[in-house]
């Protein structure tokens, strides 16, 4: 196929024409930028803006929001695009691979094992199916570097604002170490701005979910800028507590509402689980705080002549599992359990069940890097988490003044 922008080259060449490479690339830049332009002017039926910037018709569905840089890479080299921001929904634009990331990290791992001499008959086939065969170590070891840096800075970069919300998880892979397969932790930590947007905050890889652990990563991300937390949600990992408590001392923590609810189950006959959920969620119904705890002291003074481990158990999580209930009602269903991370969590596993083994590290850290990156990115063009109006009533007055500033943001009256 022929490089239309090497043709166009070739062709001023003919007229003694010659070209900065510099104002070529802004060349290129500017009909880029002009084609994404009118895709996102659009029209009603592509759920797109409907009109051009300014432009007063009845087509408009939503306005522009601002732009978030993208870089991309053309054969005269990398150039950076605008991609508008919209107030109601999403735009990414169509030629644009989202999920480019990923798949070349898939494929960098799969290719690492195999020149690694750890390739299964599950890789073994993939690789066939991807068209590859005698791969070559070293072109490996290009496409992983080529990988490497960008995930590294994404891992590096600075976090700036304040971040009220924070949810962390863990999930395990297997890595194969000093000739043995063992079960590695990797955890993953999102926000959300004072803004409302969401964000993927960082990841790391480790042996254990032990405290030293947790607390190497809590305090590598306050060292990137992490600040302004609130409210902590994660599972009752006794690492992840005593982390919390070291290094966001002065944010609330909500234990996942959804796996406590399992715990207390646990205490629980088979046959009377399904009565004893019900009256659970009697509890969290309560349209306030007081109203829970009332609640909860009720359920718990019923339940304990049957079963008085359920009931101490559910006594000594109060103010765990309530905690989220000190915040914007209409923040409640996305902040008590750690749900907000189970998509990451299911395409993190959907990816790294392909390679099953990992034959080191590094690899995990190149593809679980690779899918948050597509995954934030898709993020950075969605609407916003929370609503800037209902992110407001989590601050004072005078905060309010302060973010508003900062965010060049109207004050919520």
């Amino acid at each position: 196929m022929t490089d239309p922008t090497m043709a166009l080259l070739e062709y001023l060449g003919k007229f003694g024409l010659q070209l900065d490479d510099d104002l070529i690339r802004e060349g290129v830049r500017a009909v880029i930028q002009a084609v994404i332009e009118a895709e996102v002017t659009g029209n009603r039926r592509l759920l797109r803006i409907g009109a051009k910037p300014y432009e007063r018709t009845t087509e408009r569905v939503t306005q522009r929001n601002g732009y978030r840089e993208r870089p991309y890479e053309t054969r005269v080299g990398e150039v950076t695009l605008l991609v508008p921001k919209l107030r109601e929904g999403s735009y990414f634009p169509s030629f644009l691979e989202p999920r480019r990331r990923a798949e070349k990290a898939l494929l960098a791992v799969v290719q690492s094992a195999y020149v690694e001499g750890v390739s299964t008959r599950k890789v073994d086939t993939l690789l066939q199916s991807l068209g590859l065969t005698g791969i070559d170590k070293s072109a490996v070891s290009r496409v992983c570097q080529a990988l490497d840096e960008p995930v590294q800075a994404f891992r590096e970069r600075p976090l700036e604002g304040d971040y009220p919300y924070v949810w962390l998880d863990a999930t395990y892979l297997k890595v194969r170490q000093n000739h043995r397969v063992v079960s590695m932790a990797g955890v993953v930590a999102i926000g959300v701005r004072a803004t409302g947007e969401r964000e993927v905050l960082g990841f790391a890889v480790g042996a254990s979910e032990e405290a030293s652990f947790w607390l190497e990563f809590l305090r590598s991300l306050v060292h990137r800028g992490l600040q302004g937390v609130q409210l902590a949600i994660s599972d009752a990992h006794e690492g992840l507590k005593a982390a919390l408590g070291q290094v966001l001392s002065g944010a609330s923590w909500q234990r996942c509402r959804v796996h406590f609810m399992r715990n207390v189950l646990a205490h629980v006959t088979k046959a009377d689980r399904s009565v004893v959920a019900a009256a659970l969620r009697t509890i969290f119904a309560q349209p306030d705080r007081p109203s829970a705890g009332q609640q909860l002291a009720l359920v718990a003074e019923k339940m304990a002549p049957r079963w008085p481990k359920a009931a101490e158990l559910l006594r000594a999580a109060e103010e765990e599992v309530l905690a989220y209930m000190a915040f914007p009602e209409a923040h409640w269903t996305r902040l008590y359990s750690t749900n907000p991370l189970e998509r990451l969590n299911k395409e993190i596993k959907r990816r790294t069940n392909v390679v099953g083994i990992f034959p080191d590290v590094a690899a995990v850290e190149r593809l679980v890097g690779a899918v948050l990156m597509d995954i934030d990115d898709e993020w950075q063009v969605d609407r916003h988490y929370f609503s800037q109006e209902s992110m407001h009533a989590l601050y004072a007055p005078e905060e309010q003044q302060r973010l508003s500033a900062s965010l060049h943001l109207e004050p919520i009256h």
